[in-house]
């Protein structure tokens, strides 16, 4: 399938149609300041070992960092986080001087209010087309009682109330 200008904006449609949670994948860079960006692009990948993944766009800025880091932490957003998604999106430079975040004893930023939070150490990449995808073992993990933020047709919402009512079993 070719790339042209219609063929990429189908692609775009498709992939925006496929609802997915937002998260925020924080590290710590080699001058031990912490750095994070939004990312759609996450999954569960195995059980045992417990490994997910999350895919960067080689035009980031924090491209090179992330591909030389050891360890992550996914932060999963939750539904009043909004404003996080837009922050770690933005060309904003001193982004965790505008949030609450705290140290975990793994040395990641760990922001306040996710959903769930997933400290890993980087097990694998693998470079294809013009992302990396980071594989990451999950070594610690933060579980709050919270609905999610999810990303659907390029908007950012709270995930629907209704979506557990059993009316629609």
């Amino acid at each position: 399938m070719g790339k042209d200008g219609h063929t990429v904006e189908l692609y775009k449609q498709a992939m925006g149609n496929y609802p997915t949670g937002v998260t925020v994948v924080t590290a710590i860079d080699e001058d031990g300041e912490p750095i994070g960006l939004t990312v759609n692009s996450f999954a569960s990948v195995s059980i045992d070992p417990i490994l997910v993944l999350w895919s960067i766009d080689e035009s980031v800025l924090t491209y090179a960092t992330f591909k030389n880091i050891d360890k992550f932490a996914v932060n999963i957003l939750s539904s009043d986080q909004k404003d996080l998604a837009f922050l770690f999106a933005s060309r904003e430079q001193e982004r965790f001087l505008n949030c609450e975040w705290t140290m975990s004893d793994n040395g990641l930023p760990i922001l306040t209010g996710a959903a769930a939070t997933l400290q890993c150490k980087t097990h694998n990449q693998i470079e294809i087309g013009d992302h990396t995808t980071l594989f990451g073992e999950v070594i610690d993990m933060h579980v709050e009682d919270a609905d999610p933020l999810l990303y659907h047709k390029r908007k950012i919402a709270p995930f629907p109330t209704y979506f557990h009512e059993n009316k629609y079993e």
